[in-house]
């Protein structure tokens, strides 16, 4: 298993080909329009609208391989493989505050590196940093996500009805330039070091 987040007594599991999927929902105690909510995964003490370069995957609902397949440690990408290739690169199109680094597509996921750089404006009379905030999101990495999400789905569901995302993301916060290098060559190789299950 997989463990990708530490609930302090309790956790959650991703499914790997191997076992099935565990997950303990002993930490869902808010609700939220009468409604049972998972805590979200991102950092609290982050701004995901100011400046960053973030690491991201994404995931299709239950591993399913919609993308293509992977021969000779090389991606071929299906139909909807390239339709979530294309709506990679247009992200900043649609977000022109966002520059794209490494990416790739995987049968079941996307990997890739969204920067966030916006212009800064100097107001001496705002707080340099801010946490996040409960409600609409727009112009930070989570709409992004949508948008980037919402696309795929759209144009996959014409030939395939039940293309489906899982619905998290999963991110990272690249601080440095050799965790940016580190990262950008695991996306790179990831076709290569692919073990097909």
């Amino acid at each position: 298993m997989y463990r990708t987040k530490d609930f302090g007594t309790h956790s959650t599991y991703v499914e790997n080909r191997e076992t099935t999927k565990k997950l303990d929902f002993g930490h869902m105690a808010k609700k939220y329009k009468g409604k049972y909510r998972i805590d979200t995964t991102r950092a609290k003490w982050w701004d995901y609208s100011q400046n960053g370069t973030y690491f991201i995957t994404l995931n299709t609902l239950n591993r399913e391989r919609f993308f293509g397949i992977i021969s000779k440690g090389k991606m071929n990408l299906s139909n909807i493989g390239k339709i979530a290739q294309h709506c990679w690169e247009e992200i900043p199109n649609h977000f022109p505050f966002v520059n794209l680094g490494a990416f790739v597509i995987m049968p079941d996921h996307v990997h890739g590196i969204l920067n966030i750089n916006k212009k800064k404006k100097v107001d001496k009379s705002e707080k340099q940093y801010s946490t996040n905030t409960f409600g609409p999101q727009s112009k930070n990495l989570a709409s992004v996500i949508r948008g980037y999400k919402i696309g795929v789905t759209k144009s996959a569901r014409k030939t395939v009805s039940n293309f489906t995302w899982q619905s998290r993301y999963h991110d990272h916060i690249i601080r440095n330039p050799f965790e940016y290098k580190r990262i950008e060559n695991y996306i790179i190789d990831n076709p290569k070091n692919w073990v097909n299950s």
